[in-house]
């Protein structure tokens, strides 16, 4: 009889189906995006980052020892060793006709790096990360120059943010 009326079977459904929810959300970790723990940032502060071989390479690379250290400190009894390569290249995409000449164009900051272990040269993460940063051609030759270092600072200081993102996260799940 008290199961004729579906009132005890429906609470013994919801009541079933509530205990499966949450064992199933037990198993589930929420954590900011883009934070580290102040252990990753331990982490990421004992990294030390192999010289550049020019410009570009060496604007990455400040950037990295700032978004690693947080204070612009290079580490001093490194525990991980950050390789990288890093290649820039600049192209005109729009033309004026009349002209010939690129009013426009874009540059790509491109990495190769690869994050060891500096005991035991085991490698914790690699990857290849690019960035793009557009910028406008002036006619004087001067503004076309500055630009085109300008828009290379910027692709430098962003590859920078994503590969501390890549690292971080790697060093988060260790």
């Amino acid at each position: 009889m008290l199961l004729s009326d579906g009132t005890v079977l429906s609470r013994l459904v919801k009541t079933l189906a509530g205990i499966a929810l949450a064992g199933a959300l037990a198993g589930c970790q929420v954590r900011p995006l883009y934070s580290a723990s102040s252990d990753t940032d331990g982490k990421l502060a004992s990294i030390a980052i192999s010289e550049a071989g020019d410009r570009i390479e060496q604007q990455v690379r400040n950037d990295l020892v700032f978004l690693f250290s947080g204070n612009g400190a290079e580490a001093q009894n490194a525990v991980y060793h950050l390789e990288m390569d890093v290649t820039s290249k600049t192209v005109g995409v729009m033309n004026d006709v009349k002209t010939d000449t690129a009013r426009s164009g874009r540059v790509t900051v491109t990495a190769d790096y690869n994050l060891t272990r500096a005991d035991s040269g085991e490698t914790v993460v690699s990857g290849k990360r690019s960035a793009v940063a557009m910028m406008d051609f002036p006619t004087q030759e001067f503004g076309k120059v500055r630009s085109v270092r300008d828009a290379e600072n910027r692709g430098a200081r962003e590859l920078a943010e994503l590969i501390r993102a890549d690292v971080a996260a790697a060093l988060a799940r260790r």
